[in-house]
């Protein structure tokens, strides 16, 4: 069975790993498109989303390994849509358009039930309605021995911390400061779930910390 991991997921200084209020306007909540200023230029930000060029350097390293040997996603709700209670009807397929950026299958917490939604590029969103331990499941029989990616939001990563559930975490910490947003650690004490920090590496925009378990 692969590994459950968070990857490339973006900090600030003052540990928020979302803004303010998300809105259809403002995806990452108020101001929280600073925390990526790291991976907006590279080249993998590029590559996702069909353009060529982008800068090749330490982040982009750790940006590319981000997607390497991931076989499923899971994202929370608000990940996928600024919508809020029960699905309206079917016309919101989320930010990225026709062809997102997934190509794998991708679990999506709700509790509102909805089909499956099949996109181009081999991304097929699947909603499910009872539960974290019932998506880790699905996404480990999807990924076929492949790890599976949390994508966030921060209730998310922060549910899988609480239980235990993550291998690894990659935080890529962003010199910013936004003063107010959602706390991605306070109140979870790490050590005592069972996790170390295990790599620091600076990079030309963030700086990367790698935490596992033992």
């Amino acid at each position: 069975m692969g590994k459950v991991k968070v990857a490339a997921f973006s900090l600030s200084l003052d540990g928020f790993g979302a803004g303010l209020n998300q809105s259809l306007e403002n995806p990452l909540g108020v101001r929280g498109p600073e925390l990526f200023r790291w991976f907006f230029p590279t080249e993998a930000f590029q590559a996702m989303h069909g353009q060529p060029g982008g800068v090749r350097n330490r982040d982009n390293d750790f940006a590319t390994r981000s997607f390497e040997n991931v076989g499923a996603w899971i994202l929370g709700r608000n990940m996928f849509s600024p919508l809020r209670g029960p699905w309206q009807d079917e016309s919101w397929k989320g930010w990225w358009g026709d062809n997102p950026p997934y190509h794998t299958p991708v679990f999506i917490l709700t509790h509102h039930p909805r089909p499956a939604l099949v996109m181009e590029g081999g991304t097929t969103f699947h909603f499910v309605t009872d539960g974290l331990d019932s998506a880790l499941a699905q996404a480990h029989q999807a990924a076929q021995e492949k790890d599976v990616r949390i994508g966030g939001g921060v209730s998310l990563i922060r549910q899988c911390l609480a239980a235990g559930y993550l291998d690894e975490l990659h935080l890529a910490i962003s010199p910013v400061l936004l003063g107010e947003g959602e706390p991605l650690l306070t109140g979870l004490n790490l050590p005592t779930l069972g996790y170390n920090s295990v790599e620091l590496h600076p990079g030309d925009e963030a700086t990367h910390v790698l935490i596992r378990k033992p």
